[in-house]
């Protein structure tokens, strides 16, 4: 492999650090690796949130040695029930459902919490050789032939590339100039997780209400976690309750099925919405994860969205580098950018569409998508795409999320 200059990941959450991993592991030790991000400094990760890790992804995690440390503690979704209803309906019928696996003994997903995914990337990154900065990337200069990047701290470091790892609100795809075009959904997004008396079996749940999905999710033990849509302003309401107030809304949707139910963190509310970047790639540059895009949180492929982005640039650069290809060049990038743009594309419409059709109070859409859940759940084989094409092993998957190493 041809010597050449490194690469600089701005922001170290679970894309920027897997793609960190991934990269070390795929480069080998002389190409350097750096991951800058502030909340590096804030250890170990107080994240209260949990995310569901689909098949794919979880092989991704399996590739880079970090799925065995954190698997012990992950919680498999082993099925799933999609009910449609009003939030006053004295019952909650189900209209769909789906067996947990896409491989025999596999589950389609696993529930993770984020604060000991993060901490275990952290500690597997410096293990590997991975040049951590708790400082955030504040300029860069790109030219033809490499990219300048200085730090907060005032390093200035010569790379070969930058990627924007930042997040929604990336300052580095603002500094680009990369435009995005999307929309606000005026809803939020309450996240908050439940003890309850009952086991749910690993079982997730979907209720689809006027307001938008109640997605009850399974995490180890007696406890579940929550996504909860609602509008905006009683999102807004919902969250600031004094508690006890709380618990009549949260049993109210939550039902009495796995009985007595308590909170076992403050709610927060999260404003939702779509965006995609007009280019996921500049000169010398590349945007994953929520950088790139975001999509509503309905069918919970977000996180696995950027995952895959980590998948499809780091193989594209492990390739080039490995025929002595300057990596950070246009047509590298450009490889990157036409393999992942259009599934992103296709999931934003498919997650916008969704959201529209059940996110209402129209008693004839309801009517309609009742019946389509009815003859989803009576045709196997259909059941079986949406499975793959959930647990992310549909169309061209990069040999990470078949669980190959680079």
């Amino acid at each position: 492999m041809a010597s050449q200059r490194g690469i600089v990941i701005g922001g170290g959450a679970f894309a920027g650090l897997a793609l960190a991993l991934a990269l070390r592991q795929g480069l080998g030790p002389d190409i350097p690796i750096i991951v800058a991000d502030p909340a590096l400094a804030a250890r170990p990760s107080r994240d209260q949130r949990a995310t569901a890790i689909v098949a794919a992804c979880r092989r991704l995690f399996g590739a880079i040695g970090v799925w065995d440390e954190v698997a012990a503690q992950a919680q498999p979704i082993l099925d799933m029930v999609v009910t449609d209803s009003k939030l006053e309906d004295a019952t909650r019928p189900v209209f769909l459902t789906f067996a947990g696996n896409v491989e025999p003994g596999e589950p389609f997903a696993h529930m993770v919490e984020n604060r000991l995914l993060i901490d275990t990337l952290v500690t597997r990154a410096e293990a590997a050789g991975v040049d951590l900065r708790p400082t955030m990337v504040t300029t860069f200069d790109s030219r033809p032939d490499g990219i300048s990047v200085t730090l907060g701290d005032g390093s200035v470091i010569e790379a070969a590339l930058l990627v924007a790892a930042d997040g929604a609100r990336s300052k580095l795809r603002e500094r680009a100039g990369i435009a995005t075009h999307g929309w606000d959904y005026d809803q939020s997004g309450i996240v908050v997780t439940v003890g309850h008396e009952r086991d749910h079996q690993g079982r997730a749940e979907e209720h689809f209400l006027p307001a938008g999905p109640f997605a009850i999710l399974p995490l180890t033990g007696r406890r579940s976690s929550l996504v909860w849509t609602e509008t905006r302003s009683e999102a807004t309401r919902i969250a600031a309750l004094p508690d006890d107030e709380f618990h009549t809304e949260l049993e109210q949707r939550f039902g009495l099925h796995l009985g007595e139910v308590k909170a076992l963190d403050r709610p927060r509310a999260f404003p939702l919405g779509y965006f995609v970047a007009r280019s996921f790639i500049g000169e010398r540059l590349a945007l994953v994860g929520d950088a790139a895009h975001l999509i509503h949180p309905i069918a919970g492929q977000g996180l696995n969205m950027g995952l895959k982005d980590v998948a499809a640039l780091a193989e594209t650069i492990v390739d080039a580098a490995r025929l002595g290809i300057d990596f950070g060049q246009a047509d590298v990038l450009d490889r990157y950018q036409r393999w992942r743009r259009f599934d992103t594309m296709a999931m934003g419409v498919a997650t916008n569409a969704l959201n529209l059709l059940f996110s209402n109070k129209s008693t004839l859409l309801r009517s309609v998508r009742d019946i389509g859940l009815g003859l989803v759940d009576r045709l196997p084989p259909l059941k079986s795409v949406f499975i793959r094409q959930a647990a992310g092993l549909s169309g061209e998957v990069p040999r990470l999320l078949k669980g190959e190493a680079l």
